[in-house]
C-alpha cells in the first residue's frame, strides 16, 4: 500500500455518493435493503469502503 496516498477504510455518505456515482437517496435505499453496509459512529452514517466495493463489483 502507498502509505503517501492510503485508501479510506470507510466514506461519509457524502463521500460514499462522488466515487461511486450513486445518488443520496439511492444509497440510503441500498442501505435498508441490506445490500450496503453502514457503520453510525456519534451523528456521523460511514459506508465501509470495502462493502461499497463490493456492491460496485457485483458481489452484494
Amino acid at each position: 500500500m502507498n502509505q503517501a496516498n492510503p485508501q479510506p477504510l470507510a466514506y461519509s455518505v457524502q463521500d460514499a455518493c462522488r466515487v461511486s456515482s450513486i445518488g443520496k437517496t439511492r444509497l440510503y435505499q441500498l442501505i435498508s435493503e441490506g445490500k450496503l453496509e453502514a457503520r453510525k459512529i456519534g451523528k456521523r452514517t460511514l459506508i465501509p469502503a470495502a462493502s461499497l466495493r463490493r456492491l460496485i463489483e457485483g458481489n452484494a
